[in-house]
């Protein structure tokens, strides 16, 4: 079949099976083609709880399809493939957690969405790059224990004055980016605004004009009479600023960024795992109940 005849299929099955097809912004460009709702982790979250539909197909990275059936285990939660997984969700376990947690007793637990749904469970509230600022300073606790993303943990200590206790953590698409290549893609293209995702490192946090979630780099484009712009996260999102404002140009700073599990996820095999209603996502009861407190509170904040 070539693409349009998947594509056809897909919306036809979407129909047949009143299903949903939620879309990470990382995603390949033909997944917006089917997708009924494209965001970040943030936006997903909400996304999640809204929707009627009986079954929700994930094209994202594994906690992200945890996370939706964490919000609606009534629902069928289904991932094209088994093998879209985040390694930065990886980076941080329930029995390391439980120990800095021993450390710090009187410390809150802010776990990033981009956590497994073991590590969410162990957490007081979730928080999203969009959202963290706002999720720590609604805090009562006056010390915060910070999970995985140490460059996010970083960025908010600059907004809060609450202590931070970063763990040791990061998104490899973002450590790439360094301030000489932001220096010198600003010195080629003397008129163009960088935008910076807050999982990037201080020093290039440092020389950003804005920093933003995926989705505000998108409203902030949107919104700004500027035309060219430096972009400093996934190429997901350059593509998604290209398609939709063609009539603006944009960079992704140098050496650029990839996230290869979100590009694991192709049309066919969102066929595939429509039509097959396959692979299923589920969390244990026990782990989900306690993870859901965690994700409400931030969903309540936000």
């Amino acid at each position: 079949m070539d693409r349009r005849d998947i594509i056809e299929k897909i919306k036809a099955l979407k129909k047949e099976k009143n299903a949903v097809i939620l879309a990470h912004i990382y995603q390949r460009p033909e997944i917006y083609d089917v997708a009924d709702f494209i965001g970040d982790s943030y936006g997903l979250s909400k996304k999640a709880t809204e929707t009627d539909a009986d079954i929700i197909v994930f094209c994202g990275v594994d906690f992200m399809a945890e996370s939706a059936y964490i919000l609606n285990p009534e629902k069928t939660v289904l991932i094209p493939t088994r093998l879209a997984n985040c390694p930065m969700a990886a980076m941080v376990d329930v029995d390391g957690l439980r120990k800095i947690k021993a450390k710090h007793p009187e410390a809150a637990v802010v776990s990033y969405v981009n956590t497994t749904a073991a590590v969410k469970a162990e957490s007081d509230i979730c928080c999203t790059s969009a959202n963290a600022v706002k999720v720590v300073n609604s805090l009562e606790e006056d010390e915060v224990i910070f999970v995985p993303d140490s460059n996010l943990a970083h960025y908010v200590m600059r907004n809060t004055a609450k202590k931070i206790i970063p763990w040791s953590g990061w998104c490899y698409v973002h450590q790439k980016f360094s301030p000489e290549g932001i220096l010198r893609a600003k010195e080629i293209h003397l008129d163009a605004k960088v935008l910076v995702h807050p999982e990037c490192i201080s020093a290039v946090v440092d020389l950003a004009d804005e920093v933003f979630s995926t989705t505000g780099m998108v409203n902030y484009v949107r919104q700004s009479p500027d035309k060219t712009f430096i972009i400093a996260t996934e190429i997901g999102v350059v593509e998604r600023l290209r398609l939709e404002f063609p009539e603006k140009v944009f960079f992704q700073a140098p050496p650029g960024g990839t996230c290869l599990q979100m590009k694991k996820i192709t049309l066919p095999l969102v066929l595939d795992s429509l039509k097959n209603e396959q692979f299923t996502v589920k969390v244990p009861e026990d782990i989900r109940v306690r993870a859901k407190k965690a994700l409400d509170r931030m969903l309540d904040v936000a």
